[in-house]
């Protein structure tokens, strides 16, 4: 290795350096709990999200979206935008629903008692098995399939996050070892998908399911090259099976609109920072909303 200016040695007892984090220092912390009082909006519907339009929260708004293009009245829902960047996630409604402080976050308020559900992976499945185990199946044999799928991209995303992207992308300094290391093992989880999606349509078979949901804002936007603008460096057109199954998934209409929804970046009719009525990806999307102004 040619550019580690010096070689660590970690203390023997750890003290947090907030000038540590690179790009993303103000959000990061070593302890949890709310850092100050805040009331979350609600709105009239029985679902309330919390979200943001990165990776994870795109898996459930996909979600509720495919849920009412399949006629469920009840997946209506309000999408409020939380910017992590100011700290909206440490507010401290925000963290009775989620504790652990990250997006999304859902409020399910309808029954008798409000039930809350964070992680995303916990999400789509209470949402599956709400509706009648939609995107979920039931059989043995593909339910074991797809849950699998699901728990590999809970596990394996933040080798592509936390540990690739931040390395490549956010770091402070470049690290060739870290770099290296993460690039490996993000290679090889593409191959793993690769070789999936060569026996099968889907993920979880042949069939569209809350895993295509889950692994499709991580992987097949790796594999379009969207993340970290690290397509070249990880020649992410050689997977041409993840390819297919990325674009096939980008087709679908309620993709379409579930990546929209809470998305703060991008080409303003993209983002349609808060979702209330399905009207508003035709209304209040924010070129249209910066027009009005």
């Amino acid at each position: 290795m040619t550019n580690f200016p010096e070689t660590y040695v970690p203390p023997k007892v750890w003290t947090w350096n907030k000038e540590s984090g690179g790009r993303f220092a103000a959000i990061n912390r070593p302890i949890a709990g709310p850092t100050a009082e805040k009331t979350l909006p609600v709105g009239r519907h029985p679902l309330q999200l919390y979200s943001l339009g990165t990776p994870n929260g795109v898996k459930v708004t996909i979600m509720l979206e495919e849920l009412l293009a399949l006629g469920h009245s009840g997946a209506e829902y309000d999408a409020w935008l939380i910017n992590i960047g100011s700290g909206d996630q440490f507010g401290s409604d925000f963290v009775a629903i989620n504790p652990n402080s990250k997006i999304p976050a859902l409020l399910d308020r309808s029954g008798p008692e409000p039930i809350r559900v964070f992680e995303s992976g916990a999400i789509l499945i209470h949402l599956a098995e709400k509706f009648g185990n939609a995107f979920l199946p039931t059989a043995p044999g593909p339910r074991a399939e797809c849950m699998s799928w699901l728990m590999w991209l809970m596990g394996s995303a933040p080798f592509l996050g936390g540990g690739f992207g931040h390395f490549y992308a956010y770091a402070p300094m470049k690290i060739e070892y870290a770099i290296d290391r993460y690039a490996m093992e993000v290679k090889r989880q593409m191959d793993v998908l690769d070789r999936r999606l060569a026996e099968a349509e889907y993920v979880g078979g042949g069939e569209y399911t809350i895993a295509d949901m889950a692994i499709w804002p991580w992987y097949g936007g790796m594999a379009k090259g969207v993340l970290y603008e690290a397509g070249e460096f990880l020649d992410v057109a050689s997977y041409k099976h993840v390819n297919r199954w990325a674009d096939q998934i980008a087709e679908r209409p309620a993709v379409k609109r579930g990546r929209m929804v809470n998305r703060a970046n991008g080409e303003l009719s993209s983002q349609l920072r808060e979702r209330h009525e399905a009207s508003d990806f035709e209304t209040k999307t924010q070129d249209k909303l910066e027009a009005a102004k």
